[in-house]
């Protein structure tokens, strides 16, 4: 109604992120009279002063930025903490823009890392040669899928978009190899038939997050449910590597999946101090991670029981894993992300020059390749690690690994 003001009722103001904010109720009356606008200087002045009280006020975040977690997407990176003298200076703007390349040329060679090994497999599934592809233990796929899945949500989250490319093709790829193996008879049909509805709805849901097109409390039970997932298949899948060295069982996996439950329900029901909440968050991110570093832990035990098998591996798959995972480096060096930084590193070692030094042990590749490729990485690392030294302006590499592993 034109001329007049009608009563307002309560209105309560909260923080969407966790602070030291303060909630409040302010009751809202009607003005005794409205005031005559003030001068132009006068009316300058009285905002400034306004400013300052609402700025210096309780009412304002008092947030202040901590190292990155697991899932915490609404936190900003480490690099974003640095002071704005560093920030500002041209040698870590240059760093941050080609660590970032770096990243995205990681798709190259993520691109066509399993197209070797997909090819090979296709020519022995054409030939009838089914018990070659048992050289590609499907448990070690399943669990890099798996992983590659849990990443990436995390890096969905972290919104780091050459990232999420890499780990959609990671899993895109390594579902073909999988189907393959179904196809074989290596992997049994309905292990395949509920990792096919898993990866499906998996990508749909991360990618309509990312596209903020998904409902939060939907994203947060697809968090709970890759904790879940994560927690239970981690023991089951290290106890299952070993048969039939161990019984077969899956006792392993039934406890985590009791003891994840447990952990989710008390986290989300708030009865957990705050630490643990924030413990249990960043499970999913870390059981991911480990979930990737195991995949070529089992290669490896495969390629040790049935030496005869190693011809059925890939010399150049092995090659671009360690490229793909070496670009990424650097990158997870410079925001200082430990959990990326972990599980690209040991890729790299286990996965992809781990697999290297056992076809160069059984003279399925030759010693220039397992030569080049050694020194080629050893320098990567050094490179890194000093130009991440020198942009930062340290004394030591030492320090830039101490910030990694402890936080600045």
């Amino acid at each position: 109604m034109a001329g007049s003001l009608l009563p307002v009722g309560k209105a309560v103001l909260r923080s969407r992120q966790p602070s030291n904010c303060y909630i409040f109720n302010a009751n809202l009356q009607h003005p005794k009279s409205i005031p005559d606008l003030l001068p132009s200087k006068k009316r300058a002045k009285q905002n400034n002063t306004l400013k300052k009280s609402v700025l210096l006020s309780p009412l304002v975040c008092q947030y202040r930025l901590k190292p990155v977690s697991a899932l915490d997407s609404d936190i900003p990176r480490p690099i974003d903490q640095r002071s704005e003298d560093l920030k500002s200076s041209e040698s870590f703007k240059q760093w941050d823009s080609l660590t970032a390349k770096f990243a995205g040329a990681a798709n190259i060679p993520f691109l066509i890392l399993q197209l070797p090994q997909i090819i090979l497999n296709a020519r022995n599934l054409l030939a009838g040669n089914q018990a070659a592809l048992y050289a590609v233990p499907w448990l070690g796929m399943f669990t890099g899928l798996l992983g590659n899945l849990s990443l990436l949500s995390y890096f969905i989250k972290k919104r780091e978009t050459e990232v999420v490319v890499v780990q959609t093709l990671g899993v895109v790829t390594i579902y073909i190899v999988i189907s393959q193996l179904a196809m074989a008879g290596s992997m049994p049909l309905p292990h395949y038939a509920v990792t096919s509805v898993v990866i499906a709805c998996g990508l749909v849901v991360n990618f309509m997050n990312y596209f903020y097109l998904l409902n939060p409390v939907i994203w947060r039970y697809w968090e709970d449910f890759i904790t879940i997932a994560g927690l239970s298949a981690l023991p089951q899948v290290m106890w299952s590597t070993f048969i039939p060295y161990v019984p077969n069982t899956i006792l392993p996996g039934a406890v985590a999946f009791v003891l994840a439950i447990l952990a989710v329900i008390m986290s989300r029901t708030g009865k957990l101090p705050e630490k643990g909440i924030k413990f249990v968050g960043s499970l999913s991110g870390w059981t991911a991670t480990l979930l990737f570093m195991w995949m070529p832990v089992s290669q490896m035990w495969t390629n040790l029981l049935n030496p005869d098998n190693i011809k059925g591996l890939s010399a150049l798959s092995m090659l671009l894993a360690m490229v793909g995972n070496g670009l990424m480096i650097p990158r997870a060096l410079f925001t200082r992300d430990l959990m990326w930084f972990t599980g690209s590193t040991w890729a790299c070692i286990c996965y992809g020059w781990g697999n290297l030094v056992c076809l160069y042990c059984c003279k399925v590749i030759s010693r220039e390749f397992f030569l080049a490729s050694t020194v080629g990485f050893v320098a990567w690392l050094v490179f890194s690690f000093w130009r991440d030294t020198q942009v930062y302006g340290y004394n030591s590499p030492l320090k830039s690994l101490m910030e990694l592993v402890f936080g600045s």
